[in-house]
């Protein structure tokens, strides 16, 4: 009986690493703690995250994944399906990409190498921590000024909230201006500066190299783009 457990065993791993596909980009690492569950590469299609390789983990917690990546777009690393408050967010690209973290800490502080544009993205993040400590900062004292009832304070509060904004708008765009050859830039221009002036995000697109136009988030910010001057009659 223990045989057929262990040729069992074996059986799903090896039907588990025959699932994979050839892909121009590899994904490994390791989730420690991680024994048994089942790990999934997945990413955007339209507006549907759909799951793009898998891995059941049966007592080793390292893990290769693979896909075939035409532009550099955000991927996601999740375990058991679930995508909500447990996943790793990675900007995807071709070539080798290593992953490690923990199952305790799944995605709060992962370390990931190989993406230059993940590179470029963990640069950003770094900085745009300090506008959205501000932005708690911010709501705490609204509520504050509201609750006392001062008129005074609160119209100061959402003069500086304002200010802050405009600072973190332009701060985005000359971060994406400075990383005109990165795809990460049209992507921070569509995430992060989707409700900025449109002379802004005009500005990004006309800095960006004519090989990252020409990838995934390069070809949706200029429809973007396009689509906001269509409706403001620009």
């Amino acid at each position: 009986m223990k045989k057929i457990i262990a040729l069992f065993a074996i059986a799903l791993v090896a039907f588990a690493c025959s699932s994979k596909k050839e892909g121009n980009m590899i994904v490994k690492g390791q989730i420690k703690g991680l024994k048994k569950g089942t790990l999934y590469l997945q990413k955007m299609n339209d507006t549907l995250l759909v799951s793009v390789d898998s891995l059941a983990l049966l007592g080793d917690d390292k893990f290769i994944l693979t896909d075939n990546v035409e532009s550099p777009v955000m991927y996601y690393l999740t375990f058991d399906g679930n995508t909500t408050d447990k996943h790793i967010m990675f900007f995807g690209e071709e070539g080798e990409i290593t992953i490690n973290d923990n199952i305790e800490e799944f995605g709060f502080k992962p370390e990931i190498k190989g993406s230059k544009n993940q590179e470029v993205m963990d640069e950003y993040r770094k900085i745009n921590q300090k506008f959205l400590e501000q932005r708690l900062n911010f709501v705490k004292k609204e509520i504050e000024a509201r609750q006392s009832q001062d008129e005074t304070q609160i119209q100061q509060v959402e003069e500086d909230y304002k200010k802050m904004i405009r600072r973190r708008f332009l701060f985005s765009t000359n971060f994406a201006i400075a990383n005109a050859d990165s795809e990460a830039a049209p992507y921070i221009a569509l995430s992060e500066l989707y409700d900025a002036n449109i002379q802004l995000l005009d500005t990004i697109n006309n800095s960006l190299t004519d090989r990252v136009k020409s990838s995934e988030y390069g070809k949706r910010l200029q429809k973007f783009v396009s689509d906001i001057k269509e409706k403001e009659g620009k």
